[in-house]
């Protein structure tokens, strides 16, 4: 559906766009720009800017003004830019009251784009994606369009919360070179990479106890102690929206790291941490885990597997997530990860589980029907 990709507008702010550097004009419900057509449209761009930020829907079908053909309603249908806000709130399931008739209309989450999780799957028609949002063109590599593109913070992060769907769920192009393999990384490389070493590692800390009781606390211990460390990386890191610099490099190294994964929410060859870059992230927990539990290096090694195989339940959870059919308690969590994405994304930071949203008062609260 258009609302997979497109904003939504007040009408105050769809008024404001009424001169010749920014026209708007809506029918019903639908919001268009016709900026580009102005110079093309047969009457002169006058009779155009009489109506902008105006509903045109009358002067379309008033023949005593002058017929327009089905090329002017081409020309719109290749204009849409979004549609304008019900003058009604949402209900609660997500909807909005106020169409015609008294009939049910689809809400837009007018941040996000979205109205369901359903809308995440949905290919993005890159063209008019670019046309309308001027932000990234999905049939070019991504990476330089966000390192020459010279967005400023506050659009970019409109922008990448505002989630795409690249050819059913493939990867768009990043880099477009011989760096392109490097970006990608299937689920199963998380086990096969990180588990022989954590079992290996297990053993010495074994060695230095003797007993497994001591080495499965630590390990228990770990493993905990790693969903904080989850929900910290993803609000803090992650998430440091409001105190991300606004300059290109911030903001490129933002995207690398996980922006794109909001950009494009269901790709899943993006979805996992690369081994290499968890290698360094995972070289100050080592010493923050020895840190820690000082009295005792054996402890703190079987503490520190713990929290490493934590983060591989993690990536792995976070893949099935998106991409898997799942028992019923992963359903509701699978929901409530999704609504992170098309909803809010500034709340509802737990992957693995929300118990730490509740504690810190960032549980997403929603009440939303997929399609």
């Amino acid at each position: 559906m258009p609302g997979a990709t497109l904003p939504t507008f007040t009408i105050d702010q769809v008024e404001s766009h009424n001169s010749a550097k920014s026209c708007y004009v809506t029918v019903g419900k639908n919001v268009y720009d016709v900026t580009d057509f102005l110079d093309s449209h047969p009457g002169g761009a006058d009779l155009v800017l009489d109506w902008a930020g105006k509903d045109i829907g009358a002067i379309l079908k008033d023949g005593a003004s002058h017929t327009h053909s089905e090329a002017a309603y081409d020309v719109l249908d290749e204009s849409l830019v979004g549609f304008l806000e019900s003058g009604n709130s949402a209900s609660a399931n997500g909807k909005a009251k106020g169409g015609e008739n008294g009939t049910e209309e689809q809400w837009v989450h007018p941040r996000t784009g979205m109205s369901c999780e359903e809308d995440l799957s949905k290919d993005t028609d890159y063209n008019a994606d670019y046309k309308t949002h001027k932000f990234l063109d999905l049939n070019k590599p991504l990476f330089m369009q966000i390192w020459t593109g010279g967005f400023s913070k506050d659009f970019y992060l409109d922008q990448v919360h505002r989630p795409r769907h690249y050819k059913g769920g493939e990867s768009a192009p990043l880099f477009g070179n011989f760096l392109e393999p490097l970006s990608k990384t299937p689920w199963w490389l998380i086990p096969v990479v990180w588990w022989p070493p954590i079992a290996y590692v297990l053993y010495v800390a074994f060695s230095g106890f003797g007993s497994v009781a001591p080495v499965a606390g630590y390990f228990g211990f770990g493993l905990c102690f790693w969903t904080l460390i989850e929900y910290i990386m993803h609000r803090f890191l992650f998430h440091l929206d409001d105190y991300l610099p606004d300059n290109r490099v911030a903001i490129t190294a933002h995207f690398l790291l996980h922006g794109i994964h909001h950009y494009l929410p269901m790709d899943k060859y993006r979805l996992v941490m690369p081994p290499t870059l968890f290698v360094v992230l995972a070289a100050p927990f080592w010493k923050f885990a020895h840190a820690v539990l000082f009295y005792n290096w054996y402890a703190a090694t079987a503490a520190f597997c713990g929290g490493v195989f934590g983060y591989t339940l993690y990536d792995m959870t976070h893949y099935f997530l998106h991409h898997q059919n799942l028992p019923a308690y992963y359903k509701a969590l699978k929901k409530y990860h999704l609504a992170h994405h098309f909803l809010d994304y500034e709340n509802g930071f737990g992957v693995t589980s929300a118990f730490w949203d509740r504690i810190f008062g960032t549980e997403l609260v929603y009440n939303t029907k997929t399609n």
